[in-house]
């Protein structure tokens, strides 16, 4: 990234009543050299296991053409003659939305099946010029191509049918909820939260179409989420400099750094406290046996233990579902900023620790920068965040 803007996704998803497995697939990809995030949302026909195969199928397989910009209607014709065609439909098809977007804000979008996206400019919806595409082999079937630059502040929403279909035949929603009705919606909480998150207005549409239905879900529901915006900015200090004559250079940071910012280490935290005279006090109304408590200092939003804190906020980007319920601890506050963050940089002091380690054993397996190192590789690979880790 360019550091002026980026691209903040998330989905939520909600498998069909009485299935264990969902019949639609949310899959992203970032291409850091170019820059370019793609994501799509494929419905695999039916429900349940063998709809998630479909899915899967044709997630995977436009993913990979579309990073390669492959020609649109040879990607198309590929994945329809690759899946296995229904026995009792006579059909062989699983419904796909694409959507190509780079940090310089330019957009490709291909739709096949699923209801058409939705592009809020703030609370403004903005119509999309869309192309029909047709294939030799697959006359019956529609590909939607549209490409549009997006702005900073966007948001591109796209579901599967199971959102606008939600409610069919309840009173009220004779026909769903419908596209009209979901643009509603979104408006409204944009207007409420002019700042909500990708993540936070995935899961509040999905909740809503679950709750049309009577909290039962008649249909697998996914919701996709793009907002193109201003990036937000988290900086964690972490160990004391090599040379105490570098410990300036963390007071400096601290105070030039425009976003948040998180002091993990009882050293670290007193070497800033000195240099800026800000008192660091202690905060017990926070206990959890596994984790030492936080403290608060001026201008810090967070400062936790050192080694310990950061293992388990490793242990908990790993594990893969940060939004499950969780106690209350430094940890799981630290996984909130950096979930809430777009670029997360990491000032990493190299001074050994004599209380972890045996100063003997070479730097390259100290234990507080191969736990950045990983906690570094969790948020860019499995939440699409941009990192930076500089050691001091």
């Amino acid at each position: 990234m360019t550091g002026e803007s980026f691209i903040d996704v998330d989905f939520c998803r909600q498998a069909k009543h009485g299935q264990v497995v969902a019949g639609d697939v949310f899959l992203s990809r970032k291409i850091k050299e170019e820059g370019r995030i793609i994501t799509v949302l494929s419905d695999g026909l039916g429900s349940g296991v063998k709809a998630s195969v479909l899915a899967n199928l044709t997630a995977t397989m436009a993913l990979r053409y579309t990073s390669s910009f492959v020609d649109v209607r040879q990607s198309a014709k590929t994945i329809m003659d690759t899946l296995p065609v229904c026995e009792k439909r006579k059909i062989s098809y699983s419904t796909f939305t694409i959507v190509d977007l780079d940090e310089d804000g330019k957009t490709r979008v291909i739709e096949h099946g699923n209801p058409p996206l939705i592009l809020l400019r703030g609370q403004t919806p903005v119509p999309i010029e869309r192309v029909s595409l047709t294939l030799d082999t697959w006359k019956d079937r529609v590909i939607h191509y549209s490409e549009f630059a997006a702005q900073l502040g966007d948001r591109i929403v796209f579901f599967s049918d199971g959102v606008s279909q939600s409610g069919l035949g309840r009173v009220g929603l004779p026909f769903g909820w419908g596209p009209e009705r979901v643009t509603d919606y979104l408006r409204r909480q944009v207007a409420g939260e002019s700042e909500i998150s990708s993540r936070d207005l995935s899961h509040k549409l999905v909740a809503e179409a679950l709750l049309n239905d009577g909290c039962a879900a008649k249909d697998d529901i996914t919701c996709g989420s793009i907002y193109y915006r201003c990036p937000r900015r988290l900086l964690v200090l972490t160990g004391p400099p090599f040379s105490k004559e570098r410990d300036g250079e963390l007071a400096e940071l601290v105070q030039i750094f425009n976003g948040r910012k998180v002091i993990c280490g009882g050293t670290t935290a007193g070497i800033v406290s000195r240099l800026l005279n800000r008192p660091v006090t202690m905060r017990l109304t926070q206990f959890d046996p596994e984790i030492p408590p936080p403290a608060v200092m001026e201008g810090i939003d967070l400062v936790t233990e050192g080694t310990i804190t950061l293992a388990k906020v490793a242990e908990i980007l790993e594990r893969g579902n940060p939004a499950e319920p969780k106690r209350k601890n430094p940890a799981c506050d630290l996984v909130a900023l950096m979930l809430q963050s777009d670029i997360v940089e990491f000032m990493v002091g190299t001074r050994i620790n004599e209380a972890h380690q045996d100063p003997s054993i070479p730097v390259e397996l100290d234990l507080r920068r191969n736990i950045i190192r990983k906690i570094a590789l969790l948020l860019e690979t499995r939440y699409l965040k941009e990192t930076c880790v500089r050691f001091i």
